[in-house]
């Protein structure tokens, strides 16, 4: 966690300094190791702290760096000595401070990551652990560079595929929404003293064209109200679970879901499992992943297994498998490469996920954009109408 220090230093100057420790006595003993006089400490509010440690170490980055060092032959505390070395950052000097403060102790690696949950989560000390019991810590780091860069792999096509959608939403919105709110008023005004009988849609858009441009601040207040509740309900729905179970139920949505959720699953589980992690220990380092309905499922599989039943039973008897993985983990199975055989699971359901991306989105947003344009398209037509007749008498 973080803690604001009140600090005296030998040149009667006072500062206060942002410093991370794992508790208040270590935060002292970082700042009187550099000859200050402590005055104050106050721990960072918790939330706040949290946002800040996260920006203060890049975990892939970090792995990268350290098995860069480590392949060229460095020890572990010569390693993380090198990176300090080169760090600018207060925030990334604290961190590697205390690993290496950890290690001078006599403590296990392992140990020294999970005195620091915020930045180093329970996989990534679960693989460190097993690492520490083989002596082949460079792997399991690979190992895990080469997991988050397949997440983020699957991750970033579903932002660029949703990014253009979103984009013409918003477009889309504000347009219609510039039409009806100022443009539609103003020629609500125009037809009024006309005093010609205009067809019945135009009338009932430019009804409403009267009425927003009479009780434009009370719209303008419930529209921010709807968005609001929209927004935290939405917020309430993710946390509970319920949006999850929503999604699922849909179409042609639902069972793709579930899909990138198992390959997650797999892709976790054949790392740590390639990792030396035995299977059932691997599961319960993956429940607090998943979502709570998968997390259900996977403790009742984890049941059937230290019953000593197959994995490949325990997953099929709780829905965690499809016809093809449960056939590979039947496989993994008679040749004990179960850890190979996950992971080759994950890598077989990424590549149809990537494929029904780039379907969806070259099916969804043509028809995204034509939805928009006869809004748009409609609501013009419905406003020049009564010009149309005008043109039409005269001529």
């Amino acid at each position: 966690m973080q803690f604001v220090v009140r600090t005296l230093a030998p040149d009667m100057s006072i500062a206060s300094e942002v410093v991370d420790a794992p508790d208040e006595a270590d935060a002292r003993r970082q700042l009187e190791a550099r000859g200050l006089y402590i005055s104050a400490v106050e721990p960072v509010a918790r939330g706040l702290g949290r946002r800040k440690s996260s920006r203060h170490l890049s975990l892939v980055l970090f792995s990268q760096e350290l098995l860069a060092l480590l392949s060229a032959g460095l020890g572990i505390v010569e390693g993380l000595e090198a990176l300090l070395e080169k760090e600018t950052n207060p925030g990334t000097r604290g961190v590697l401070e205390r690993l290496l403060g950890g290690l001078r102790e006599g403590k296990r690696f392992s140990k020294v990551l999970a005195e620091q949950p915020d930045l180093f989560p329970p996989l990534y000390v679960g693989i460190v652990r097993a690492a520490e019991g083989t002596s082949d810590l460079p792997r399991s780091l690979s190992r895990f560079i080469d997991y988050q860069q397949r997440i983020d792999v699957v991750r970033a096509k579903l932002v660029s595929a949703a990014i253009y959608p979103v984009i013409l939403l918003m477009v889309g919105g504000g347009v219609s929404a510039f039409l009806i709110g100022y443009v539609v008023p103003r020629f609500a005004e125009v037809y009024q003293g006309a005093g010609r009988d205009l067809p019945w849609m135009s009338k009932m858009l430019l009804g409403w064209g009267q009425f927003a441009a009479s009780h434009g601040t009370l719209l303008a207040g419930a529209a921010a109200a709807v968005l609001a509740a929209a927004v935290l309900g939405l917020r309430h729905l993710s946390r509970s679970g319920a949006l999850a179970r929503l999604v699922q139920r849909l179409p042609g949505i639902g069972e793709r879901v579930r899909i990138y959720e198992l390959s997650r699953l797999y892709l976790t589980l054949g790392m740590l499992s390639e990792g030396g992690i035995v299977i059932v220990q691997a599961i319960e380092t993956v429940q607090g992943m998943v979502s709570p309905a998968v997390r259900a499922r996977l403790a009742q599989a984890r049941a059937v297994i230290e019953a000593g039943q197959p994995l490949s039973t325990a997953f099929e008897a709780h829905g965690l498998t499809t016809p093809i993985s449960l056939r590979m983990l039947r496989v993994g199975e008679r040749t004990g490469d179960m850890g190979p055989m996950l992971t080759q699971s994950a890598a077989f359901y990424d590549g149809e996920i990537s494929r029904w991306i780039d379907r969806f989105t070259r099916t969804f947003e043509p028809l995204l954009m034509a939805a928009i344009g006869l809004i748009v398209g409609a609501i013009v037509v419905l406003l020049y109408m009564p010009i149309f007749d005008l043109a039409g008498d005269m001529s």
